[in-house]
């Protein structure tokens, strides 16, 4: 079962000679992007890179496309796309929930990719494509010369949406294809559509070649334990290798770094503050534990799946329920996807900067941590019986789940009425009253859930806070 978000509120509610000119030429980004990817290596675009023919190809498609905006006279200007469209459906939300339905496919998603970077290029392609058509607000990183005013916003969303997802997921194109014609038919087969498209091809191919060089497609690193008492091993009873071990080295999509908002370490292990936080996870995270209640079982449940999942859908609800329009949504969801994508950046960099052990560790091996209040037990096993492959600290529901609730709250207001089902437990649907309190009970889940210690947790949700606080505070502005 795909989880769901169902909103209740108070009333019962996108071929040149040389490669590298191209490169160069059709480079115009704004000057905050400018400045984010000037360190980016320019090795994309020789024989060498096995990516040279796919981004070439790419190059040589946008040097057609930029040729078309620029001779392309205008057309006559319509009163209003989105009332005279027969589309029903927001673009941003459509695509973002197909993503969505690609991710959860078995064997889709890259397992050395995190899905949240594939998200963020998604949102911000579609956010530029129409901000080149309506510039309300500064462009994340594209500026195309001598756009129409009147093409068509739509069809540059979904087009920007489609060449993204095509790119990053090749094995969907059929289905994709069939997508984007389904929607591109329910528009007036004019100028404006054909503009539109334009547009939407030209921003998802320099999105697309801006992030073929961010560091995420490298092979990720053997992780190597260390021997001391409190580091990192490989959990029990699976032994997964740790994941994700090359995401600390990705190319931020708004921070200046992935080490921006490092958090403090981890508590000593012979600390009053360890000895509380061990304890209360061995006792409420086992998998027998006859101190967690049933609802703290059923929350350790429910939560346990991509976190990011659900703050795209819980996202869906609120844009629908506030009757967010194509520019807004837009930028709503290229704000919240570029957070958690940099809040999953960071908090890697964060958990191979400490290496921490997780809980099932730490117990099992308590006897080994100097601490004469923690007392080992080797057969405990947390509530999910397997344990995520990588550090504990931070913890990444706790910091993904934060940095949501914070771009929700910035662009509604923190209350907000909402249902939450969940993939991962049928049938059960639990009731929130605002964004943070929904993210406070996903971060503690993974302490229900045997994943994390609290302090796991409060790291977090300070690492994924100061992310989205920094994002909102220096990205995609409203034009004056």
């Amino acid at each position: 079962m795909q989880s769901g978000i169902h909103h209740s509120n108070d009333n019962d509610a996108k071929e040149a000679t040389e490669s590298s000119q191209l490169a160069t030429s059709f480079s115009t980004p704004n000057r905050l992007a400018r400045r984010r990817y000037a360190g980016w290596s320019n090795g994309v675009l020789t024989n060498n890179n096995p990516r040279y023919k796919q981004i070439f190809r790419i190059l040589a498609t946008f040097a057609l496309i930029r040729a078309f905006l620029q001779v392309a006279p205008l057309a006559n200007a319509a009163t209003d796309e989105g009332q005279n469209s027969a589309q029903p459906v927001n673009a941003v939300i459509k695509w973002n929930k197909t993503l969505l339905a690609i991710i959860r496919t078995p064997g889709a998603q890259p397992s050395s990719i995190h899905s949240t970077r594939n998200f963020a290029i998604m949102h911000a392609a579609m956010y530029d494509a129409v901000n080149n058509i309506e510039a309300k607000f500064s462009p994340y990183l594209v500026s195309l010369p001598n756009v129409p005013r009147n093409a068509s916003e739509i069809a540059a969303a979904d087009v920007a949406a489609h060449d993204v997802l095509v790119s990053l997921y090749p094995a969907f194109q059929a289905s994709l294809d069939r997508e984007l014609q389904q929607d591109l038919v329910q528009l007036p087969d004019n100028e404006r559509k054909a503009q539109g498209v334009a547009v939407g091809q030209a921003v998802a191919a320099q999105l697309l070649v801006a992030r073929s060089t961010d560091g995420a497609n490298v092979t990720p690193p053997l992780y190597l334990p260390g021997a001391q008492p409190g580091d990192y091993q490989l959990t029990p009873p699976n032994f997964a290798p740790a994941d994700f071990t090359q995401w600390p080295k990705v190319t931020p999509f708004a921070l200046k770094r992935a080490d921006e908002f490092l958090p403090g370490p981890p508590p000593a292990l012979t600390s009053a503050t360890y000895t509380e936080v061990f304890n209360e996870v061995k006792s409420l995270g086992f998998i027998d534990s006859t101190t967690r209640t049933a609802e703290q079982t059923q929350i350790g449940k429910f939560w346990n799946g991509n976190i990011q999942d659900f703050w795209n859908e819980i996202a869906q609800t609120a844009a629908l329920a506030h009757d967010l329009n194509l520019e807004q949504s837009a930028r709503l969801f290229a704000l919240l996807n570029i957070s958690l994508a940099d809040t999953t950046i960071a908090f890697f960099d964060a958990k191979y900067a400490y290496n921490f052990w997780r809980p099932v560790t730490a117990v099992q091996l308590a006897d080994t941590d100097a601490n004469p209040q923690t007392d080992p037990n080797q057969t405990w096993l947390p509530l999910s019986t397997k344990t995520a492959p990588d550090p504990s600290y931070p913890g990444a529901h706790s910091a993904i789940s934060k940095a949501g609730a914070t771009v929700l709250g910035f662009y509604f207001g923190n209350q907000f009425h909402f249902d939450v089902t969940s993939e991962s437990l049928a049938g059960v649907t639990r009731h929130f009253t605002s964004f943070s309190a929904a993210a406070e009970e996903a971060g503690l889940s993974r302490i229900y859930a045997g994943q994390h210690f609290r302090t796991d947790h409060i790291a977090g949700k300070g690492l994924g806070g100061q992310v989205a606080e920094s994002i909102d505070e220096n990205i995609l502005f409203r034009e004056e």
